[in-house]
């Protein structure tokens, strides 16, 4: 075959694959971009364009100074980022975060994807594993890998275990919040992209009305899981607790709860940083809800993924002050999430080593979290970019958000426990003796060197990713 007639196969158009394809497409490769919706669907996509966000629609922090995650997003701003550039064309106000439109961010992805001259979109399901011919293959079906696909990877590994969960939180429409009761602020008073510092509608709770909650999470009706969720069968909730292996990112509301009656004052309804303006004083717990489009109509309940009956959701978060009313315009749900044990089975360019022609990306690998998964894509799809035209591919350094994530989930992990992860300054290495201190003059005139601490620390961590990360693209552009 031809070089010319070669394309890069990417199977799903996710954020993973849809960065994946627009990486490789931007290099001057063909790609064929499967994705299965609509003609079969999934139980948690509602419609059929890419990049689709099935469960938040935050980015997370945009600091790049003293975040790992807002750090990432600078890194990927720096390799061209489908996904950050149409995230910052859809954000919507979000304090210290990037939060977006999700109808807007899925479009503008879409029609960047379909306007392009090098991508090919093919709708229809990979039953089983890719074809042998297709000698350039990049797998990022993510959280909802078909049972046919998934069923072809364990085959293919020998791996027995490969699913865990992900739920997803109730949106609000706005117009229906109590405003007389909750109050418009960001943690702090923080502001962020499109942000104004007031960007969470917040509604506080009293310890009696905290602890009537929790006692309603613990009682409440549950939903069973669909049987190809759970092969066991039906479960009640202590006993899914015990079996299933929720990832702590996206922990159900109930299941904190169950943890001990002060886990959610201390999670997602800490008040620290809020004051309500009609006592001047910290509530006992906050209940925030964030903006969920551009218009402001729809706002969702940061944290609160939960499992519950749809009935019992609806009458269990109107006890919340300021929901008494609320009209949900989506309630919550819990969905599968599939990966593999990617330190065991891929090498350092994200290819199987039983068969190299395959790469994995995104949530696939075992990276939590949307811009980790279209951060694995975009280094993806650039491996499979300069394997189809005969280049060397440099890894990014360690020390950057990139590489530190990359690393991880290719051997940096131990594949004894590997489980997903996000990316934190935790993956990168260490600073040195010099970097981790601040040299300064006593009164004495003598000159003496200090630990950095919190920011300062972190910000040691994005000041040396940054000058690295621009040194490998000299090297990469030169």
């Amino acid at each position: 075959m031809r070089m010319s007639d070669q394309v890069i196969h990417i199977i799903g158009g996710g954020l993973a694959g849809s960065e994946a394809a627009w990486q490789a497409a931007n290099a001057g490769v063909k790609v064929i971009l499967h994705e299965m919706r609509p003609v079969k669907k999934t139980p948690a996509h509602n419609t059929d364009g890419y990049a689709e966000l099935v469960c938040s629609n935050s980015f997370r922090s945009d600091d790049d100074e003293h975040n790992a995650v807002g750090l990432l997003h600078y890194e990927m701003r720096a390799l061209n980022s489908l996904i950050m550039r149409e995230g910052g064309e859809a954000a919507v106000p979000a304090g210290g975060a990037l939060a977006v439109d999700r109808d807007i961010f899925s479009a503008g992805v879409t029609k960047a994807l379909s306007e392009h001259p090098f991508i090919t979109i093919e709708r229809g399901e990979i039953e089983g594993l890719p074809p042998e011919e297709w000698g350039n293959v990049i797998i990022a079906t993510g959280p909802l890998t078909s049972d046919a696909l998934a069923q072809g990877i364990q085959d293919l590994t020998g791996e027995d275990e490969l699913s865990f969960f992900d739920a997803i939180a109730p949106i609000v429409e706005a117009d229906s919040i109590d405003m007389d009761v909750a109050w418009m602020q960001s943690r702090y008073d923080k502001e962020g992209p499109a942000g104004t510092g007031k960007d969470y509608i917040n509604c506080p709770m009293d310890e009696a009305q905290y602890k009537a909650f929790i006692d309603e999470l613990l009682n409440a009706e549950y939903g069973l899981f669909k049987e190809w969720e759970l092969p066991s069968g039906s479960k009640s909730l202590a006993e899914q607790e015990v079996d299933t292996p929720y990832f702590d990112g996206c922990m159900p509301i109930e299941i904190m709860a169950s943890r001990g009656i002060d886990t959610l004052r201390f999670g997602p309804m800490k008040p620290v940083g809020l004051i309500d303006p009609r006592t001047g004083e910290e509530p006992y717990a906050v209940v925030q809800l964030r903006q969920d489009n551009a218009l402001g109509t729809l706002y969702n309940l940061v944290g609160f993924q939960t499992k519950m009956k749809w009935g019992e959701q609806s009458r269990i978060f109107k006890m919340i002050p300021g929901l008494e009313n609320a009209v949900f315009a989506r309630l919550g749900g819990l969905h599968r999430n599939t990966f593999i044990n990617s330190p065991k089975l891929l090498d350092e360019n994200l290819r199987l080593k039983v068969r190299p022609s395959i790469r994995f990306a995104g949530q696939i690998t075992g990276c939590e979290g949307y811009v980790e998964s279209a951060a694995i894509g975009l280094l993806a799809g650039r491996m499979a970019a300069a394997e189809m035209l005969g280049k060397s591919f440099d890894l990014p350094p360690q020390t950057s958000a990139l590489g530190a994530l990359v690393s991880h989930i290719t051997g940096g992990a131990d594949a004894k426990s590997f489980q997903p992860m996000n990316v934190t300054f935790g993956l990168m290495p260490p600073l040195s003796k010099e970097e981790a201190t601040v040299q300064y003059e006593t009164t004495a005139g003598k000159k003496k060197r200090a630990k950095l601490r919190g920011k300062d620390r972190k910000r040691a961590y994005t000041v040396r990713a940054k000058n690295d990360l621009r040194l490998w693209l000299d090297q990469v552009n030169g």
